[in-house]
């Protein structure tokens, strides 16, 4: 049975640590635009199960003037069952990427990891002890999944680092490949990326995140979400590191570029972007150095 009420046309796949939170809330700021009011639905992945009409009205409250309906939600670009599920009930939807090293990209979920009291003390030993790490980060695979079922002019792949270095030329590249009047982003009101940080006291830090996921699982998604979104919670179960934010090893570095090697150059190829270059990964027997172009990387022409 078709579910009453708007399904979305747009949704953003992911990966995760890629500017996803920022994204959905300037995206929240455009008059043209109807995002769910939480964040990572996971209906696609975790909670398929619910049904076409509980994602339905995910939405509820759409207004004649949302050209664009939709959702961000970065875990679905990893999800092996995403694309076809993702096909069944929306297939004329535009779905965004925004591709990040693959490298920093799996060093920021480790801190992540380590901010919430999980994971081992090194990253390496992160990197043995938890996949996804490194699974997350297969982008040759993952894109050609989505290409099996959603064509190329389907598919927005932009790059992280022009997201942000320049977040409003991203938007506008972004939503003109959407059909949407620019929007110029609110002065002062988007919330800043918060800075690296740790637990003040683990264990309860490790209890909300544990709580949360329940919560989620009960169909409690918008609470989760205003949790997260409050410096004042962030502020109380979190310290900034400053300078004591761990930086990124070289070997760890080349480590994640070995593995992964095979995929960036698949995702080259799929996606038309210099992905080796722009990361100052080896190109061709030398290693590059990153570029600084502020322009949204993408394949297909913006309008």
């Amino acid at each position: 049975m078709k579910p009453s009420g708007r399904l979305p046309n747009f949704v953003y796949i992911g990966p995760d640590k890629a500017g996803s939170s920022w994204l959905h809330e300037a995206l929240s700021h455009h008059p043209q635009i109807k995002l769910s009011e939480a964040k990572d639905l996971y209906f696609f992945d975790r909670f398929y199960s619910r049904g076409e009409q509980w994602y339905a009205n995910q939405f509820r409250g759409t207004e004649p003037q949302h050209v664009v309906v939709g959702e961000v939600c970065p875990d679905y670009l990893a999800s092996p069952e995403a694309p076809a599920r993702m096909h069944h009930v929306i297939p004329e939807a535009k779905l965004v990427v925004t591709l990040r090293d693959p490298a920093t990209r799996a060093f920021s979920s480790y801190l992540y990891m380590r901010k919430h009291g999980e994971g081992p003390s090194t990253f390496r030993e992160a990197l043995s002890s938890f996949p996804d790490l490194l699974e997350h980060g297969r982008y040759g695979t993952q894109l050609s999944r989505f290409q099996e079922f959603y064509s190329g002019d389907s598919l927005f792949v932009g790059l992280f680092d022009d997201l942000r270095t320049d977040p409003q030329g991203f938007i506008d590249g972004l939503t003109d490949w959407l059909g949407l009047n620019r929007n110029p982003l609110p002065d002062g009101e988007l919330e800043a990326r918060l800075p690296a940080s740790r637990a003040r006291v683990p264990l309860l830090a490790w209890l909300v995140r544990r709580s949360a996921d329940f919560v989620r699982t009960h169909d409690g998604a918008k609470i989760v979400g205003r949790i997260k979104r409050s410096r004042l919670v962030h502020s109380v179960l979190y310290e900034p590191l400053g300078e004591d934010a761990p930086v990124l090893a070289d070997d760890d570095r080349d480590l994640v570029r070995d593995t992964l090697m095979d995929e960036v150059v698949e995702a080259e190829r799929l996606s038309g972007l210099p992905l080796r270059e722009r990361w100052g990964w080896p190109v061709a027997g030398r290693a590059s150095q990153p570029t600084t172009s502020a322009a949204p990387a993408e394949r297909q022409e913006r309008s």
